[in-house]
């Protein structure tokens, strides 16, 4: 399917600099364009792109200027990460999508399913089950026994979610994620470590996207709860009586340990670590490799292992690069000390 620069700027609201009857068909990186490609410019970084692309559309912020004649046709927009995101959402949606149930799946008799979905060979529904409407479950997806699952979701391979948990509308769950797991939940004996049984739920609100091969464990009692517009990257843990605030994003490999509760708005970086029975306020930003050991305030941002403010942590940063030579001084000083005192 191909549209115009005309097209494509009426539903981006965006200003055309050049031919309104450029066409594209795809979708490619700046640094790699070729004819029929939209590309877009957002960090500066990649401005001398702009000039050598051979794509026929670029999505520029309306603060560009160039410095020398471009090629391509400028569309100028308030964000063009932003525009670009609305665009490929659109694509996405214009293509056709599988529906019926396949006659390898296993679909318990008490499980309802809703209108125009997808299930996949090898996809397992248990006992009293709920599927809403337009959801697509691929290949090898489990739904546990009184699992809900709302309107509009993917469950991509091999996602697995345990019975009686919850899964609002438009969430996304790549291959590999495990919803409701057992918490981490032993208590020490005299003969080892025995067992708490984990009694409670998971529960995704609505707009939620799971990376793969992420876990987000029930509760010991009540709810583990992702609330609604979380993202979550690839490989991560999420505790048993977590509570996660609305918006928030978790990079790669973060995990956060038992009865945390994080705000909305929060950013943490890859590789964080966020320590249990701690609360997180809103807006916090906890960066990559991080380790809290307590409370994080709002609007705090924190850097370091373990977690400081990033301020003073950029500055005990520029230090240990200086200590090679401190040493070095350090030892030449003590010498003259020394040699004072003989004297």
């Amino acid at each position: 399917m191909k549209f115009t620069a005309k097209q494509i700027a009426a539903y981006i609201d965006g200003q055309i600099i050049g031919n309104e009857e450029a066409e594209v068909y795809t979708f490619a990186k700046i640094e790699e364009g070729t004819p029929g490609a939209l590309s877009f410019l957002a960090n500066p970084k990649y401005t001398d792109y702009i000039y050598s692309t051979k794509s026929s559309i670029v999505l520029v912020n309306k603060d560009f200027e160039p410095t020398q004649e471009v090629a391509a046709t400028l569309i100028k927009v308030e964000n063009a990460y932003g525009s670009l995101a609305k665009l490929m959402t659109l694509y996405e949606a214009s293509k056709p999508k599988k529906q019926g149930v396949s006659s390898l799946a296993s679909i318990a008799a008490s499980a309802k399913i809703g209108e125009n979905c997808y299930i996949a060979p090898f996809v397992v529904i248990g006992e009293n089950c709920e599927i809403g409407d337009n959801c697509m479950l691929h290949d090898g997806v489990s739904v546990g026994d009184g699992a809900k699952i709302g309107n509009d979701c993917i469950l991509y391979a091999h996602v697995t979610v345990y019975h009686d948990c919850r899964i609002g509308n438009n969430c996304i769950l790549h291959s590999g994620s495990v919803i409701g797991a057992d918490g981490f939940g032993f208590a020490p004996t005299p003969n080892g470590y025995e067992k708490i049984p984990q009694t409670g739920i998971t529960v995704i609100e609505d707009n939620v996207e799971i990376g793969a091969n992420t876990c987000v464990d029930r509760a010991t009692m009540g709810a583990t709860v992702v609330h609604s517009g979380v993202k979550l990257d690839n490989l991560i843990q999420i505790a048993h009586n977590d509570e996660v605030g609305s918006h928030t994003v978790m990079a790669a490999c973060a995990a956060v340990a038992g009865s945390t509760k994080i705000g909305e708005w929060c950013i943490f970086g890859g590789q964080a670590g966020i320590s249990g029975h701690s609360t997180i306020g809103n807006r916090a930003t906890i960066g990559p490799q991080c380790g809290t050991i307590g409370n994080v305030k709002e609007g705090e941002t924190l850097l370091g292992a373990p977690a400081m403010d990033a301020r003073e942590y950029m500055r005990i940063a520029a230090y240990m690069k200086r200590l090679p030579a401190m040493d070095k001084k350090i030892k030449e000083l003590t010498k003259e000390i020394e040699q004072l005192k003989n004297k």
